[in-house]
């Protein structure tokens, strides 16, 4: 009988340690190449965790996820779902105070309208949409049209636009001098007779991931993107150029928040403060090419002898008035995506 109970405590003892040992989890879900891996590993190893990190293609893809339940601790998600996921009280507070690294923030980038006060966000990574071109193919005096660039008919079978009815729809707008936040049928309409016109004139290609590849290669001369890709696709490929209208862009941020049903809230403040740490914003910034918050890192990349010195598309501007933020309006982006449809099937 002893040695029966001896052996009991000596299972207790070692399901106990095991137990003790077990590290936490922390699940983060993010954008697809938006991340150093390292910056992954050396997290799991100073906190002595486990990160389980799943990756998503659009905020909405994202959404349709969390909808069917799963949980995670820490999204990415854009300025205006952002603001939807607020509205719908799916996101929790985040305890400022538990942020030491949040005054390396640009203060530029704090206190946007989709999330005053920063109480349920912080910038993860910014930028804005323009135009890549091939300096060697597209004469220098076309680009004064702005966006309409898109609709000359010299650049036939040479353009690529990202497949966004938002951002389509953006450029049009902009082009028209409506802003990206209309309701307003007329302007609406006229924004989608300029796309057809568009996709008549040129007949661009709607791409997605192979665009950066496909610009790197020079397979064809223009392309509209997201400055973040536009940086790395220049400092791939000499011949490419970056610019952003004058008549106004989209001016976006990624930002890290923690959900309402998060499972460890805790370990997430820890995940979002290490984002904000300079050196490992620095090495985030460099390896996915998008523009860092953090003051730091983006002066350590722009400045002699940095990876995105005189690369243009890192360095996104903030004082032009004509450029805008979305806002999440349903009805609006139901009535954009059924808008862009007609233009891909006409």
């Amino acid at each position: 009988m002893k040695k029966l109970l001896l052996g009991l405590v000596l299972v207790l003892l070692i399901v106990s340690g095991c137990a003790s040992q077990e590290k936490e989890t922390l699940k983060v879900f993010n954008w697809g190449v938006y991340i150093d891996d390292t910056v992954i590993s050396d997290f799991e190893d100073l906190y002595n965790v486990n990160v389980i990190y799943d990756n998503y293609d659009s905020n909405e893809s994202m959404y349709t996820k969390l909808q069917s339940g799963e949980v995670y601790d820490v999204l990415v998600p854009t300025d205006w779902m952002v603001q939807r996921l607020i509205s719908e009280t799916k996101l929790q507070k985040i305890d400022l105070t538990k942020l030491s690294n949040l005054d390396n923030v640009d203060p530029g980038l704090l206190n946007r309208s989709f999330d005053p006060n920063n109480q349920y966000s912080v910038p993860y990574f910014w930028g804005n949409i323009g135009i890549i071109y091939n300096k060697n193919n597209v004469d220098a005096a076309d680009l004064e049209d702005g966006w309409l660039l898109l609709n000359n008919p010299k650049y036939k079978d040479q353009i690529y636009i990202y497949d966004s009815e938002r951002d389509v729809f953006m450029i049009a707008e902009k082009a028209l001098g409506y802003s990206v936040n209309t309701t307003d049928d007329a302007e609406i309409n006229a924004a989608f007779e300029l796309l057809k016109e568009i996709d008549a004139s040129t007949n661009p290609v709607y791409a997605v991931e192979d665009l950066i590849d496909a610009m790197v290669n020079e397979q064809k001369d223009i392309a509209v993107s997201f400055s973040g890709d536009a940086a790395y696709i220049l400092s791939q490929n000499e011949n490419m150029a970056f610019f952003v209208p004058e008549e106004g862009t989209n001016i976006w941020i990624d930002s890290m928040v923690i959900p309402a049903d998060a499972s460890n809230v805790e370990l997430a403040h820890k995940w979002i403060d290490y984002m904000l740490d300079a050196e490992v914003a620095l090495k985030n910034t460099e390896f996915v090419g998008y523009t860092s918050p953090v003051v730091s890192a983006y002066e350590a990349v722009v400045a002699p002898g940095g990876m995105y010195e005189g690369i243009d598309a890192y360095v996104p501007r903030l004082d032009n008035p004509l450029d805008e933020s979305y806002n999440y309006d349903a009805a609006l982006k139901q009535k954009l995506a059924d808008l862009w449809i007609r233009v891909k099937a006409d």
